[in-house]
């Protein structure tokens, strides 16, 4: 049941004929292209500073606080570090192309405004 895979294939094929984007469309996705990088760079700057930041403490605690030492093994102290440099990666990507966002939506409202 379904459709055979050389008629989905035609069909898409076919489709992607009649469908022509608009100047304004491709400025769209160039911008979000753009908004998705820009977040990508900020967010892996920001995973890197974290591990760092994260594991000097972490490395120094097992070595030297007998509770830590006693009870962080190996996996905990990799998983102190990811949790860390995941958090950051993730919220500063988001923020980044969150204001990339509204920025772009300023810029087209008031291009809108001194054309129209």
């Amino acid at each position: 049941m379904g459709i055979p895979s050389e008629m989905r294939d035609l069909w898409v094929t076919h489709r992607k004929r009649f469908m022509i984007a608009s100047p304004a469309e491709e400025q769209k996705v160039l911008r979000s292209r753009q908004c998705t990088n820009e977040g990508v760079r900020a967010g892996t700057k920001a995973a890197a500073i974290a591990c760092v930041v994260s594991a000097v403490p972490t490395l120094v605690a097992v070595r030297m606080i007998p509770w830590a030492k006693a009870n962080i093994n190996y996996t905990g102290q990799a998983l102190i570090i990811s949790a860390a440099s995941i958090a950051a990666y993730f919220i500063t990507a988001d923020k980044t192309i969150l204001e990339c966002a509204r920025k772009n939506a300023r810029l087209q409202d008031a291009l809108r405004r001194q054309s129209g």
